[in-house]
C-alpha cells in the first residue's frame, strides 16, 4: 500500500515531499553538529549522504510505512527544516513523530506549526490512534513542542543512546486520538 506524502500549508509553512533539490540544504541541516547534538545520530560529514536520505522518504511512501516532509518558509521558500511520521502500523494505527528543523529557524513556533498540520493530516489521513515520539532529556525545547501540540510525557528510557561517546537518557511522549480531539 503506497501512502502519497502529503501538500500542507499552514500561514508560514509549506510542507512537501522532498525533491533532489532538497539535498544540499539537507545536508547543511544534518552536518550542523549544534543543531544534531541531541539527535541519535552523529552529524553527518559527507554531502552524499543526503540522497539515501531522500531516497528512503521516498521508499516510505512507496511501502506504505510513513511520510516524511520537507518544510519551506512561505515568505521566501526558504528550506528549514523537515517533519516526519515513521512506522506507520495500520494495525495497531500508530506512527512514530520526529523533526529537525535549522537553529536560524528555533524559537519562531515553527516546529509546532509543522508539528501540527502533520498530525492533522496523519490523525485524519491514517485513522491514527496514538503517536510516539521521543527526545533527549536535555532537549527541553523539543520537549515543550511536543507538549503544546498535545503530547503527555510517559516515562523515560535511561541510557538509551551512545552519541559520539556520550550516554544520554530520552522521554518518551504518546498522544492518543481522545487527547489529540480536544487540542485546538
Amino acid at each position: 500500500m503506497t501512502l502519497p506524502t502529503p501538500v500542507l500549508l499552514t500561514d508560514r509553512l509549506r510542507l512537501r515531499p522532498f525533491t533532489e533539490n532538497d539535498a544540499g540544504p539537507l545536508f547543511a541541516l544534518h552536518s550542523n553538529s549544534y543543531v544534531m547534538r541531541y539527535w541519535d545520530s552523529p552529524p553527518w560529514t559527507e554531502p552524499a549522504r543526503a540522497k539515501p536520505f531522500i531516497a528512503t522518504c521516498r521508499k516510505m511512501a512507496d511501502e506504505g510505512t510513513g511520510a516524511r516532509v520537507a518544510i519551506d518558509r512561505a515568505s521566501d521558500g526558504a528550506f528549514i527544516g523537515w517533519c516526519g511520521l515513521t512506522g506507520w502500523n495500520p494495525v495497531f494505527r500508530s506512527a512514530s513523530l520526529g523533526y529537525v528543523f535549522d537553529e536560524a529557524a528555533w524559537g519562531h513556533g515553527y516546529a509546532t506549526e509543522a508539528a501540527h498540520a502533520l498530525l492533522r493530516w496523519a490523525f485524519d489521513a491514517l485513522d491514527l490512534n496514538r503517536v510516539q515520539a521521543e527526545t533527549d532529556t536535555r532537549n527541553v525545547a523539543s520537549a515543550r513542542v511536543l507538549e503544546k501540540v498535545g503530547f503527555v510525557r510517559e516515562g523515560t528510557l535511561r541510557e538509551d543512546c551512545v552519541v559520539n561517546g556520550e550516554v544520554s537518557d530520552s522521554w518518551v511522549f504518546g498522544l492518543i486520538r481522545r487527547e489529540w480531539q480536544r487540542c485546538p
